[in-house]
């Protein structure tokens, strides 16, 4: 891929864009790291979370959330001595908070994916950006209602801007600018039915 979104910025940044974001996804453990990850993300750079990706996944059991829901307090001890994850004692309880909320929302509406991808009518929203950072919203009336639907469940770190930071990760809505090879692949995968099933 030649040309990229502006955002793009370091090798990590080139990867992720590259092979997943923007890309629709119902695959419930990519959806429940997405939520986690976009939360951590919160005040840092998207690459800072990008480079423990890793790291994380290996603390939060490969983001199985009933696992994660399992988590206690002693667990949250270990974690806050992991220096592979971002050390805030707040987002890693918010990580546990959120898995049982996961856990209670797949039960009333039988996945996280059919709660989430609700909100879009179950279709990926097509955007037609010229210059990502220039045009593309924060936040929308979409990820408004989401985050204080997240709430509702008892989820945190789930604002309305890092709620459509999820919905870019996820393919909710297709926010590679129009130049962006990105953009015209996803908006296939759209029309498709295509579907990331994992990371």
């Amino acid at each position: 891929m030649t040309q990229r979104c502006n955002w793009v910025r370091t090798p990590a940044d080139e990867q992720y864009h590259d092979t997943e974001w923007g890309v629709p996804s119902r695959d419930e453990r990519y959806l429940f790291e997405m939520l986690v990850l976009e939360g951590a993300q919160a005040g840092l750079s998207w690459s800072t979370i990008l480079n423990k990706r890793e790291h994380y996944r290996r603390a939060f059991a490969n983001f199985d959330a009933q696992a994660v829901a399992r988590f206690t307090p002693a667990d949250v001890d270990v974690l806050l001595n992991d220096a592979g994850i971002v050390r805030n004692r707040a987002k890693i309880e918010a990580a546990i908070v959120n898995a049982r909320a996961v856990l209670r929302i797949r039960a009333e509406h039988g996945s996280l994916a059919n709660f989430v991808w609700s909100f879009v009518g179950n279709e990926p929203v097509q955007n037609a950006w010229r210059a990502y950072k220039e045009h593309t919203p924060a936040s929308t009336p979409t990820s408004d209602a989401l985050s204080k639907a997240l709430k509702g469940y008892g989820c945190k770190f789930v604002g309305s801007t890092i709620c459509y930071a999820f919905m870019q990760a996820i393919g909710m809505v297709n926010d590679h600018q129009i130049d962006c090879a990105g953009h015209a692949r996803c908006a296939a995968l759209a029309k498709s039915g295509g579907n990331q099933v994992t990371a």
